[in-house]
């Protein structure tokens, strides 16, 4: 298990990968957060030159929220369905052409049946939407860090 300080370089390090990928495809991007509640645009808007490609990020922590403003169709909003309707959403309201999202059980307990430590993620860029569901160990801070890296990641291949 990687310390904290180890994710957060990690995570910064992607974020690095991203600006200079968005940068040179000059693709503006988006993110859509539910359990990380903002911690995924903060490492992107701390990446060089962000303000000429992140367009910014919602945080759609409520469910009334994903269906309402990022167009997600009623039901289970733990689910890899869920984490797409919220990529092209942010991508839409944002107006960006790449986006990533998350969803999720952050913890202590489960949710809509998942357990704890389970995520759905998606990413859309050019036609192409990724899609993947993960199950992080540790609690509801190393769930959230790891969500954070795991979704930096999927920007960074599809972008690249």
């Amino acid at each position: 298990m990687r310390a904290p300080d180890e994710l957060t370089e990690d995570a910064a390090a992607l974020a690095r990968d991203i600006a200079d990928l968005a940068g040179k495809r000059e693709v503006t991007v988006s993110v859509a957060e539910s359990l990380t509640g903002g911690k995924l645009a903060c490492h992107l808007a701390a990446a060089p030159s962000s303000g000429d490609w992140f367009r910014g990020g919602v945080v759609a922590y409520a469910s009334e929220v994903k269906f309402g403003l990022l167009g997600v169709p009623q039901g289970p909003v733990i689910s890899e369905d869920c984490a797409a309707a919220m990529a092209h959403g942010a991508a839409r309201a944002l107006g960006a052409e790449a986006a990533v999202a998350v969803t999720g059980v952050g913890g202590p307990d489960p949710q809509e049946g998942r357990p704890p430590g389970t995520v759905c993620f998606a990413a859309t860029y050019d036609g192409t939407t990724t899609t993947r569901t993960q199950h992080f160990d540790g609690g509801p801070e190393q769930v959230l860090d790891r969500t954070v890296l795991h979704a930096l990641q999927m920007l960074r291949d599809l972008l690249g």
